[in-house]
């Protein structure tokens, strides 16, 4: 395999320094939450080596959601490790995956290591992000082994309704591939929730993370859904070849705040959904930026308003070194940097007011029409 270093990565935010960062409007998750305010002890934990699929009440819990089976469910260190674990699992060199893009880099990056042939469903900034379901029809190929999408979706916040995404997972079974549904943020939706990808269909991969919606990046817990015994065994395999299992110090965090998720989840959604309307109400009093409204999630991919005459690198440069404002740059994405994601929801309020006023500044600093 041939890596390469993300940009996403190599300038994130706690490479530059937080210390360093007045508004980071650039984190695409919920603030991360300190341990001892979530009422959880370790003190009784065996520090073993747990069960390979990850600890069984913490998959029944998650099954259960779902009239689901425990074993239907693979505990894995975060999403990206299982995102990896798909990839690596299902394609060989010369292979085809189809990627919704923008997306998450690791989706992009791993298949290309790995020596995939990557197609790209473009999602359209003009066309409200919106899936083209007639794209992915004519980008299938019978060598493409699986489709890579994400609702809601990062970094716009678009998501889709249930009847679209039955339609690409009929696709994805006539033609013999898997669909890979990231549902990382499907619980910070603001629409009707989509059921969970895997219940629909045994050609579908389901992963998910604790890390944004929930802001427990630290504990490194996501997992991987399928009805697929097959594929499960061999994502277990995977597994073991990488990490042999998960930390039992992470996977009991995760235990014990999914059991009381009800009274912990609560506060967390509506100090998005206040910083959304926060964000939303900005939006709608500037005249520099453009967006398509988000359906989800904690971020948005908002652009300079086209009209306007700026150079992109230097403007980043700016609102971060004068002033001390973060945004993630649409070069994340492979996009222009005249896009850029904003997280709404890890800083504070008041620093969301005020990072969105100093881009506003910034770009008027430095527009020259």
């Amino acid at each position: 395999m041939q890596y390469r270093r993300m940009p996403i990565e190599i300038e994130a935010p706690e490479t530059y320094g937080y210390e360093n960062i007045d508004c980071n409007l650039s984190e695409s998750s919920y603030a991360d939450q300190r341990l001892g305010d979530l009422g959880i002890s370790l003190n009784d934990l065996v520090l073993f080596y747990g069960d390979h699929l990850g600890k069984p009440a913490l998959r029944e819990l998650i099954a259960s959601q779902y009239q689901l089976k425990a074993d239907q469910i693979l505990l894995t260190p975060g999403a990206a490790p299982a995102l990896f674990m798909v990839a690596s699992s299902l394609l060989e060199k010369g292979d085809h995956v189809i990627v919704a893009k923008s997306n998450y880099a690791t989706n992009i990056e791993t298949p290309r290591a790995i020596g995939a042939n990557v197609s790209f469903l473009q999602m359209d900034f003009d066309k409200g992000y919106q899936l083209d379901i007639e794209a992915l029809e004519r980008l299938l190929t019978p060598a493409t082994k699986f489709v890579s999408i994400t609702y809601p979706h990062n970094p716009t916040g678009v998501s889709i309704n249930e009847s679209a995404l039955k339609k690409v997972i009929q696709l994805v079974e006539a033609n013999g591939s898997y669909l890979l549904m990231d549902e990382t943020y499907r619980e910070m939706s603001f629409i009707p929730m989509l059921p969970l990808a895997a219940t629909l269909s045994d050609r579908v991969i389901s992963v998910s993370s604790m890390s944004k919606s929930y802001g427990l990046p630290g504990i490194r817990m996501g997992w991987i859904i399928c009805q697929n015994k097959k594929l499960m065994e061999t994502f277990l395999a995977a597994k073991e070849q990488i990490f042999i299992t998960n930390s039992v110090v992470d996977e009991e965090i995760a235990y014990q705040y999914m059991c009381n998720k009800e009274k912990l989840f609560a506060p967390v959604k509506a100090t998005i959904k206040k910083n959304f309307e926060v964000l939303k109400h900005f939006m709608q009093n500037q005249e520099v930026l453009e967006w398509v409204e988000p359906q989800g999630g904690c971020a948005c991919f908002p652009r300079i308003k086209k009209s306007i005459q700026i150079d992109t690198t230097q403007f980043h440069e700016v609102l971060l070194n004068k002033y001390s404002t973060y945004v993630g740059p649409g070069h994340w994405f492979e996009q222009d940097d005249r896009y850029m994601r904003i997280g709404y929801s890890w800083d504070k309020t008041e620093k969301l007011e005020k990072g969105m006023g100093n881009i506003v500044k910034a770009i008027q600093e430095l527009r020259t029409a």
